[in-house]
């Protein structure tokens, strides 16, 4: 069971341009959040999309944090830009996170470590530029009639 409110993200940031783990990077942490499961003495709850930061392990056996109080969520979409690539695009942190020192640097790079990187020299998503305003001027009429 959760202790009420340890889940409030006190502090949201989008990521922009998003940071892009190649396939390889990708892998790597993974494999190394799933090694720090948790469930087996870690600190992180990986999901698809959903990676959390607990400052403890879960109790032995249990499927619910219990007391281990939880610092932040990493928020991601697989399979984006391309196949097998991860991009992360927000970091969440709690009021106890925060109170921890915990930073949205810092939490990144606590998963990233497992592929020897760090938010600040991850690849970024390119951004393309915003779309013109739409204008009656520039509108198509079609094929001629």
């Amino acid at each position: 069971m959760t202790t009420p409110g340890q889940n409030d993200f006190a502090s949201q940031e989008v990521i922009r341009p998003a940071a892009v783990l190649s396939e390889t990077s990708a892998r790597q942490i993974l494999q190394g959040l799933s090694e720090d499961d948790v469930h087996a003495g870690g600190h992180w709850w990986t999901r698809v999309g959903t990676w959390r930061r607990y400052e403890s392990p879960w109790a032995e056996g249990t499927d619910e944090p219990g007391e281990a109080v939880h610092i932040g969520t990493i928020s991601s979409v697989y399979d984006s830009p391309a196949r097998y690539c991860v991009t992360i695009f927000r970091v969440s942190l709690t009021a106890y996170g925060l109170r921890q020192g915990w930073t949205t640097a810092s939490l990144c790079d606590d998963a990233f470590k497992h592929a020897g990187l760090t938010l600040e020299d991850c690849p970024r998503a390119s951004l393309a530029p915003p779309p013109k305003p739409f204008s009656p001027l520039q509108r198509d009429s079609g094929p001629p009639r």
